[in-house]
């Protein structure tokens, strides 16, 4: 059960303190990224040179690594960026998009999360039994399992990584290995916008910035993501307005409108 009050004041931080989010994200992304990391309250930066990862990292409030676009140097200023952010205590939010799709980007997620160990994973069914089960395939960066049946490979792989895991899907599953919490909200429509897991991981990012129980973090950011998915779903004709409405959602977003529809 999510305490709404807790939800509430965890959202108010982010209004109020706007953290600094960097992000290592994708191409296809960063604008879609930038502008729900803004409607939040949150500020976005998005840095990936090798030259500044680092610096970038040490002076952010929460980093994102999102594997979206894979290049080599790309990699190595992730990798730079998240072991920054390790050495300061600085939440790290990883994304594995893709993993299991390609034996690269299943290498990758893993070299992340040893060297970097991320706070919090957060990816699809799929992704998140591939990171805990090398034989598992994916569809490119699309999901073909349904949450439900990623529950106790999430569970495993919090245990052995120390990361809270996020399973997005129809129900949203958190778990640090021994608790485990669902967030109910969303709509379907979501998924045709390209962009809103990774959306998703900034703003739970944003959480954990003003948040340090990591558990507690995901949960808001996850309730925040499906709430006003789930009322802007509700006034789209579409995915394409959606896009728009879901920001605005995101930028009104208030006690009473949580309170309201909050599952």
């Amino acid at each position: 059960m999510i305490d709404i009050q807790s939800l509430v004041n965890d959202l108010n931080a982010v209004r109020a303190k706007s953290p600094l989010v960097h992000n290592i994200t994708n191409y296809v992304v960063m604008n879609n990224t930038a502008n729900g990391l803004l409607a939040l309250g949150a500020s976005p930066v998005m840095a990936h040179s090798l030259e500044e990862a680092a610096e970038m990292a040490s002076i952010a409030s929460a980093l994102v690594i999102n594997i979206g676009t894979l290049e080599p140097q790309w990699v190595e200023a992730m990798l730079l960026a998240g072991k920054t952010a390790l050495s300061k205590n600085i939440p790290v939010v990883f994304d594995p998009v893709g993993a299991g799709a390609t034996s690269y980007r299943t290498r990758v997620c893993k070299q992340i999360i040893e060297e970097c160990r991320p706070t919090i994973i957060r990816g699809n069914a799929s992704e998140i039994m591939a990171l805990h089960q090398a034989n598992i395939k994916t569809k490119g960066v699309d999901s073909t399992d349904s949450s439900d049946i990623a529950v106790s490979s999430a569970q495993s792989l919090a245990l052995q990584t120390g990361a809270v895991v996020v399973v997005s899907g129809q129900t949203d599953y958190i778990t640090d290995g021994k608790n485990t919490q669902t967030v109910e909200n969303g709509n379907p429509m979501m998924a045709r916008v390209t962009g809103m897991g990774c959306t998703a991981t900034a703003v739970v990012a944003a959480f954990a910035a003003v948040d340090p129980d990591a558990l507690q973090a995901a949960v808001h950011g996850m309730a925040v993501m499906g709430i006003a998915g789930e009322i802007a779903s509700g006034k789209s004709r579409g995915n394409g307005s959606l896009q728009v409405n879901f920001l605005d959602e995101l930028y009104n977003l208030d006690e009473t409108a949580i309170k309201n529809i909050i599952k």
